[in-house]
Protein backbone atom coordinates (compact mmCIF):
# COMPACT_ATOMS: atom_id res chain seq x y z
CA UNK A 1 0.00 0.00 0.00
CA UNK A 2 1.40 3.24 -1.19
CA UNK A 3 1.37 6.36 1.46
CA UNK A 4 1.28 10.03 0.07
CA UNK A 5 4.36 12.12 0.81
CA UNK A 6 4.38 15.09 2.20
CA UNK A 7 5.74 16.36 -1.03
CA UNK A 8 2.64 15.19 -2.68
CA UNK A 9 0.29 16.40 -0.21
CA UNK A 10 1.50 20.08 -0.32
CA UNK A 11 1.14 19.97 -3.65
CA UNK A 12 -2.16 18.62 -3.89
CA UNK A 13 -3.51 21.07 -1.02
CA UNK A 14 -1.80 24.10 -3.07
CA UNK A 15 -3.56 23.64 -6.45
CA UNK A 16 -7.04 23.09 -4.35
CA UNK A 17 -6.02 26.21 -2.28
CA UNK A 18 -5.71 28.00 -6.06
CA UNK A 19 -8.53 26.99 -7.54
CA UNK A 20 -10.66 27.47 -4.70
CA UNK A 21 -9.69 31.03 -4.54
CA UNK A 22 -9.76 31.08 -8.40
CA UNK A 23 -13.49 30.10 -8.02
CA UNK A 24 -14.55 32.52 -4.83
CA UNK A 25 -12.51 35.36 -7.22
CA UNK A 26 -15.36 35.23 -9.88
CA UNK A 27 -16.93 39.38 -10.43
CA UNK A 28 -20.64 38.56 -10.34
CA UNK A 29 -22.32 39.10 -13.91
CA UNK A 30 -18.67 37.97 -15.50
CA UNK A 31 -18.82 35.26 -17.88
CA UNK A 32 -17.31 33.00 -15.65
CA UNK A 33 -20.04 34.11 -12.40
CA UNK A 34 -23.20 35.34 -14.85
CA UNK A 35 -26.42 36.96 -13.83
CA UNK A 36 -29.63 36.91 -15.56
CA UNK A 37 -31.93 40.26 -15.12
CA UNK A 38 -35.87 40.50 -14.40
CA UNK A 39 -35.72 42.09 -18.08
CA UNK A 40 -33.89 39.25 -19.55
CA UNK A 41 -35.97 36.65 -18.55
CA UNK A 42 -39.55 39.26 -19.17
CA UNK A 43 -37.94 39.58 -22.61
CA UNK A 44 -36.19 36.74 -23.79
CA UNK A 45 -36.84 33.54 -21.01
CA UNK A 46 -40.49 33.73 -20.79
CA UNK A 47 -41.20 33.97 -24.60
CA UNK A 48 -39.37 31.07 -25.21
CA UNK A 49 -40.42 28.50 -22.52
CA UNK A 50 -44.61 29.93 -23.48
CA UNK A 51 -43.52 29.31 -26.97
CA UNK A 52 -42.40 25.95 -26.86
CA UNK A 53 -44.77 24.59 -23.62
CA UNK A 54 -48.07 25.61 -25.62
CA UNK A 55 -49.44 24.50 -29.02
CA UNK A 56 -49.83 26.65 -32.62
CA UNK A 57 -52.40 25.75 -34.69
CA UNK A 58 -50.56 25.49 -38.24
CA UNK A 59 -52.22 24.88 -41.37
CA UNK A 60 -50.26 22.59 -43.98
CA UNK A 61 -51.32 22.38 -48.09
CA UNK A 62 -52.00 19.12 -49.57
CA UNK A 63 -48.34 17.22 -50.25
CA UNK A 64 -46.57 20.01 -47.52
CA UNK A 65 -44.52 18.48 -45.27
CA UNK A 66 -44.10 19.09 -41.65
CA UNK A 67 -40.98 17.42 -39.88
CA UNK A 68 -40.23 17.77 -36.18
CA UNK A 69 -37.20 18.07 -33.98
CA UNK A 70 -36.75 15.96 -30.86
CA UNK A 71 -39.99 16.19 -28.43
CA UNK A 72 -42.17 18.28 -31.17
CA UNK A 73 -45.69 17.09 -30.32
CA UNK A 74 -48.34 16.83 -33.47
CA UNK A 75 -52.07 16.77 -33.44
CA UNK A 76 -54.08 16.44 -36.65
CA UNK A 77 -57.67 18.71 -36.24
CA UNK A 78 -58.87 18.42 -39.63
CA UNK A 79 -57.98 16.52 -42.87
CA UNK A 80 -55.60 13.24 -43.45
CA UNK A 81 -51.87 13.06 -43.45
CA UNK A 82 -49.59 10.37 -43.66
CA UNK A 83 -46.86 9.28 -41.05
CA UNK A 84 -42.87 9.96 -41.72
CA UNK A 85 -40.87 8.16 -40.34
CA UNK A 86 -36.59 6.75 -40.45
CA UNK A 87 -35.48 3.62 -39.88
CA UNK A 88 -35.07 4.20 -35.83
CA UNK A 89 -38.80 4.14 -36.20
CA UNK A 90 -41.93 6.44 -36.53
CA UNK A 91 -43.96 8.54 -34.45
CA UNK A 92 -45.01 8.01 -31.01
CA UNK A 93 -48.33 8.01 -30.42
CA UNK A 94 -48.85 8.67 -26.32
CA UNK A 95 -52.41 8.95 -26.77
CA UNK A 96 -52.94 5.14 -28.15
CA UNK A 97 -49.72 4.13 -26.38
CA UNK A 98 -48.25 3.00 -29.64
CA UNK A 99 -45.55 3.49 -32.85
CA UNK A 100 -46.80 5.11 -36.12
CA UNK A 101 -44.93 3.31 -38.89
CA UNK A 102 -44.16 5.11 -42.43
CA UNK A 103 -46.76 5.33 -44.65
CA UNK A 104 -49.72 5.16 -41.70
CA UNK A 105 -52.42 7.33 -41.85
CA UNK A 106 -52.04 9.96 -39.19
CA UNK A 107 -55.27 9.22 -36.44
CA UNK A 108 -56.88 12.40 -35.97
CA UNK A 109 -57.25 13.83 -32.34
CA UNK A 110 -54.01 11.89 -31.68
CA UNK A 111 -50.63 13.39 -29.50
CA UNK A 112 -48.05 12.12 -31.81
CA UNK A 113 -44.18 13.00 -30.56
CA UNK A 114 -41.30 12.80 -32.56
CA UNK A 115 -38.55 10.83 -30.80
CA UNK A 116 -35.70 12.16 -32.53
CA UNK A 117 -34.70 15.04 -34.79
CA UNK A 118 -33.87 12.38 -38.09
CA UNK A 119 -36.55 13.28 -40.56
CA UNK A 120 -40.00 12.45 -39.06
CA UNK A 121 -43.19 14.20 -39.08
CA UNK A 122 -45.62 14.26 -41.04
CA UNK A 123 -47.02 14.53 -45.00
CA UNK A 124 -50.46 16.45 -45.56
CA UNK A 125 -52.73 13.99 -47.94
CA UNK A 126 -55.37 16.70 -48.01
CA UNK A 127 -55.16 20.42 -46.76
CA UNK A 128 -55.15 20.24 -43.21
CA UNK A 129 -55.03 21.83 -39.54
CA UNK A 130 -52.83 20.51 -37.39
CA UNK A 131 -51.93 21.96 -33.45
CA UNK A 132 -47.75 21.62 -32.96
CA UNK A 133 -45.80 22.43 -29.76
CA UNK A 134 -42.02 22.58 -30.13
CA UNK A 135 -39.88 23.14 -32.96
CA UNK A 136 -40.40 22.39 -36.64
CA UNK A 137 -40.05 23.03 -40.13
CA UNK A 138 -42.00 23.06 -42.82
CA UNK A 139 -41.30 21.96 -47.11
Amino acid sequence: MKTITNRTLTIILALTFLVAIAVSAAEPGSPEDPLISKSYVETNLIPYVNKVSSYTVVNLSANQMLIGDAGCEIILRMGTATVIATEKGGLCDITLGGDWPHGSAVPANHNLIVPLSDGRGIKADTDIIIMVKGTYTLY
